[in-house]
């Protein structure tokens, strides 16, 4: 879209203002630098104690200041390329030049109904066209809005908000570049859950640790104080042994909490990214208003009652970021030695533990709830930029009917639109039974998936890619891609009995059950082939159910329309200097070509005209 273009200049052209900015500061903040070290080296050779004293605050805070500015330029300027990168990510979706983005791999499930054969996880996947998730919990939301229908009301309120967010294009680009500031592989979202679930330790005993913490820090103080103005008496040592054991008494205590401050500090490490995206998330979902039923009951999870979910974030953000000052074993992260020279005086690690203690106990039951709300946001973010970039795109109408599918110029979402075919389908009732006949590479396959991915995409709220549509809330399943499994042991004929079993078994115990059957029983020989897809056809026939079967068996398509068992449609196609053409257009039908012969004799093979089975 020529939107994506014009906004990629924009922050092409941003970006390098700010780099200058950047480069004038950095100098600045330089020239602070060394005309502070001058002054105040000046004052002091001079033994100009008071304006030493006074000018040393004044010029800290005047640096600090400028390296303050220096950081919020510097984080405009990151934010700004991702903005850059977003957008150029959405023009590689629109030529599905999908190589780039996250697989979603780890969600791919062999024994899944149809995610498998549907490609919505993996290469060149639906995953990757839709996804613009950062965190991952907002990843396995996703994964799971396209893994399992949602409910009737639950579609309508999704397809309410998508409609609305795909509308707030600045807001859902500053939204998703936002997250991607805290992206990190290694970030475990579930660790996260577990560490905020586990039980509290000294809250339960807060009173007597602060006690002893403050007396001891005191203790600590009075005894590092009398030791320094007395060190010239003849009492010196008495001061010096109560200082000592006084900072004894400190390591017994500090060693008792070591464990679990050990902990905070490796959990820090580990979450401060994931709880610094969902503060960052949260602030912007909170400062914006939304109209759809959906995202306002999401934005009130995060604030109720005046209860700011990134207000109580941000305080545990603060803690675990303090936490690094101390580090694991007392050594911390980055060289800073002040905490634990300090913590050996007043006992730091003891407030620490229980300021984060706290925050578990007031807010454990609460952040899973957070995650979850700022996870769908990401989702919908997610599918409304998906629906932005396609506006021809429609939503379906979900209908109470059994087993209806209903597409017009229906078209598969990852095929570049210059080059993607569309075509009509229909399934009105239980018991329809379509089958697809054709040449190979003449479409079929494809066309299961175009029809699958699509309902897929309306179960989960989404727009499809079609004029038009109604379905039925239907239970998808597959059976296409059936592979030996050389660990196991199992052929591919096994495998695909087993997928057969199992959707059986679902027709039989549920109604509303949609399935897409490719090349039956294709791993045996062809007579138990032709006799094992008929009995097929003639026992799903019988069933509550309807689907599409694809075969190249002209034969198992003419007996399947004799005993009135399926509708027929077909691929077809012909032959023109020595390439077979396809129109990938669905026609009424069995396949009514015979170019596969011709093809292959084109190719050199000798075909014989008197050929017998016989």
């Amino acid at each position: 879209m020529k939107v994506y273009q014009e906004n990629i200049k924009k922050y092409n052209a941003e970006t390098l203002r700010l780099k200058k900015v950047l480069n004038r500061i950095s100098l600045l903040r330089l020239f602070i630098f060394v005309i502070s070290s001058i002054i105040l080296i000046s004052l002091y050779i001079n033994s100009l104690t008071i304006l030493f004293f006074i000018a040393f605050p004044i010029l800290i805070k005047c640096f600090e200041l400028v390296l303050k500015h220096h950081n919020k330029i510097a984080y405009l300027r990151k934010h700004t390329s991702f903005l850059k990168s977003i957008n150029e990510s959405e023009i590689l979706r629109e030529e599905c030049n999908l190589e780039e983005f996250d697989t979603g791999h780890k969600f791919i499930n062999q024994n899944h109904p149809y995610t498998s054969d549907l490609d919505i996880f993996g290469q060149h996947s639906i995953f990757q066209l839709v996804n613009r998730t950062t965190t991952e919990s907002g990843m396995i939301r996703l994964s799971e809005w396209l893994s399992e229908p949602a409910s009737n009301y639950e579609i309508h309120d999704r397809q309410k908000a998508i409609k609305e967010l795909s509308q707030k294009l600045d807001w859902r680009q500053d939204f998703q570049a936002s997250g991607m500031h805290f992206q990190n592989k290694k970030s475990d979202y579930y660790k996260l859950l577990d560490w905020v679930k586990a039980p509290v330790v000294l809250l339960k005993y807060r009173r007597i640790y602060i006690a002893v913490a403050i007396i001891f820090s005191v203790l600590s103080l009075l005894g590092l104080y009398s030791v320094i103005i007395n060190w010239v008496s003849s009492y010196n040592y008495i001061y010096f042994l109560s200082f000592i054991s006084i900072l004894l008494i400190n390591k017994i205590i500090l060693r008792k909490v070591k464990t679990i401050a050990d902990d905070i500090v490796k959990t820090s490490q580990e979450n401060i990214n994931i709880l610094s995206a969902y503060r960052t998330l949260i602030n912007k979902i909170e400062s914006e208003s939304f109209k759809s039923k959906k995202l306002c009951q999401l934005q009130s999870i995060l604030i109720k009652s005046k209860y700011s979910a990134f207000k109580e974030i941000k305080k545990l953000c603060k803690l675990l970021d303090f936490s690094q000052q101390r580090g694991i074993n007392n050594r911390p992260i980055g060289g800073n030695q002040l905490y634990p020279l300090l913590n050996n005086f007043l006992l730091l690690d003891i407030y620490l533990i229980i300021g984060i203690e706290k925050w578990k106990l007031r807010n454990r039951s609460l952040l899973e709830s957070w995650s979850a709300a700022v996870s769908e946001f990401e989702v919908i973010n997610s599918f409304a930029g998906f629906c932005y970039s396609n506006p021809s795109y429609t939503f379906p109408e979900i209908t109470e009917k059994n087993n209806y599918v209903h597409f017009e110029l229906l078209g598969h979402p990852l095929i570049n639109s210059n080059k993607r075919v569309c075509n009509n389908f229909h399934s009105e009732r239980q018991g329809d039974v379509v089958m697809i006949t054709g040449s190979n590479m003449g479409g079929k396959s494809t066309f299961l998936r175009t029809v699958g991915v699509n309902i897929v995409l309306s179960l989960a709220g989404a727009p499809c890619c079609a004029k038009n549509g109604q379905v039925s809330n239907l239970k998808l399943y597959s059976s296409m891609r059936t592979e030996d499994n050389l660990k196991e042991g199992i052929s591919s004929f096994y495998a695909e009995l087993n997928r057969i079993e199992k959707m059986l078994k679902l027709i039989e115990s549920s109604h509303n059950v949609f399935f897409l059957l490719d090349e039956m029983f294709k791993g045996t020989n062809s007579e138990d082939r032709h006799k094992g897809g008929f009995s097929l056809i003639n026992q799903i026939s019988k069933l509550e159910t309807s689907g599409i079967i694809a075969t190249h068996d002209i034969e198992l398509a003419k007996l399947s329309k004799n005993k009135m068992l399926v509708t027929n449609y077909s691929f077809n196609s012909q032959i023109k200097d020595k390439s077979m053409i396809f129109s990938y257009e669905l026609h009424p039908g069995i396949c009514n070509d015979f170019n596969a012969s011709e093809l292959m004799e084109k190719s050199g093979i000798k075909i014989l005209s008197n050929f017998s089975n016989k």
